[in-house]
């Protein structure tokens, strides 16, 4: 099996080309179509073994397939060094550059944070503990006395 039978389109295609990819590992056959059809998957695979690209490539594939505005997917990662890993990738496999995403992450201004969010974006990548700390932020109407 190779990416072409996955259900990707042909910009996708290119972009897994220009990276390299040329088989799709076993975690990548099995969870891009039951990700691709809209459903609810719980994958584990040693590391190394493109994982992210296995969850990133039908969700990019579902946002070019249907656009419109707001968050429409957020990636929880336990760590920044995840989270900025995944952001890597997403930048990398994103062929639609209207589907902008944005990372929240503990150490980075939350201010230029929150204003990125405002600014509109399709995926979010965080951390939980920085995603908390902007939802409590915005309960406490902290971002209204901010200027930007």
């Amino acid at each position: 099996m190779n990416f072409s039978e996955l259900g990707l389109d042909a910009a996708q295609l290119r972009a897994i080309e220009s990276l390299g990819y040329t088989d799709p590992t076993p975690i990548q056959r099995q969870a891009i179509p039951v990700i691709h059809d809209g459903q609810d998957l719980i994958g584990c695979a040693e590391t190394g073994t493109g994982k992210t690209a296995a969850f990133l490539l039908p969700i990019l594939q579902r946002l070019s397939d249907t656009r419109r505005p707001g968050v429409r997917v957020l990636v929880l990662a336990p760590t920044r060094e995840l989270a900025l890993q995944i952001q890597k990738n997403y930048n990398e496999l994103n062929t639609v550059k209207s589907n902008r995403s944005v990372i929240l992450i503990g150490g980075a201004n939350i201010k230029t944070q929150f204003a990125d969010l405002r600014r509109g974006v399709s995926v979010v990548i965080a951390t939980p503990g920085r995603l908390l700390d902007l939802i409590r932020a915005w309960r406490a109407s902290i971002f209204r006395t901010w200027k930007f």
